[in-house]
């Protein structure tokens, strides 16, 4: 099959958080192996747009360059995921770049994430180091089974590829999303974790938490790390009505 001479990109781009987005297209010469982000590496080097003009280079993120960081999520042809794994001999060109769209933007393809980091601290997604006695040392085994389920959960790499999919997680809500959600689960099942249960429960019972998620299931489809989000959401809603039945008798 034929090779084609070029890669043609679409690229969204806005110059700050408060001025209007607009399009730009770029051209860089075919080469096999490229993926989203060395492409944009190219283009960085070699700012100049497909009408000729040498234009401000286009700003995104990323660290890792292995699909762990979630720092370079962006919505490619339509598709929210990762840019260091979408390999552009895969892609229908136009290849469309653009910013994930449930986020503050920074500049161009940059976003502001913050939201989730809040929100996993609203849920309290860690487990504390500061119990006083020997609760570490004398914390009991997990099972091998529960050792996989929690392995999955632990993958997450707060991306917000399953935030841009949720119908119910936008900028005029206040659900928190189900990132935050899976990572409740999580730590509630560290034998540890589950001395903050409670106070996990109560995070997610109240205004956009549990009872906002409109089970769409999106999330599930597009998360990169392929996390049972879904299977997260139906245990904590368990959790969470027989928290609500403890604090009703506790009155």
């Amino acid at each position: 099959m034929a090779t084609p001479q070029e890669f043609l990109f679409r690229i969204k781009r806005q110059d700050s958080p408060d001025t209007a987005p607009y399009w730009e297209q770029f051209r860089m010469p075919y080469a096999p192996g490229h993926n989203v982000v060395s492409a944009l590496m190219y283009l960085r080097e070699h700012p100049v747009n497909s009408a000729g003009n040498k234009v401000a280079p286009v700003v995104w993120e990323c660290n890792c360059m292995e699909e762990v960081c979630g720092a370079c999520a962006m919505l490619v042809n339509g598709v929210p995921r990762q840019a260091c794994a979408a390999l552009l001999d895969g892609l229908p060109q136009p290849i469309v770049l653009e910013p994930l769209s449930k986020f503050r933007v920074v500049r161009d393809l940059q976003i502001d994430r913050s939201r989730m980091f809040e929100a996993l601290k609203k849920v309290k997604a860690w487990i504390r180091l500061d119990h006083g006695g020997d609760i570490h040392r004398h914390a009991p085994l997990i099972s091998p089974d529960e050792q996989d389920a929690r392995y999955l959960f632990s993958r997450c790499m707060t991306c917000g590829c399953c935030m841009e999919a949720c119908p119910q997680f936008h900028q005029n809500s206040t659900f928190i999303g189900p990132a935050p959600l899976a990572q409740v689960r999580l730590h509630n099942s560290h034998p540890t974790g589950a001395y903050d249960k409670e106070e996990r429960l109560h995070a997610i019972m109240g205004e956009g938490g549990i009872t906002d998620c409109g089970n769409a299931q999106n999330c599930v489809q597009v998360c990169p790390k392929e996390i049972p989000l879904t299977t997260a959401i139906g245990e904590l809603g368990r959790q969470t009505t027989a928290q609500w039945l403890r604090d009703l008798f506790a009155r």
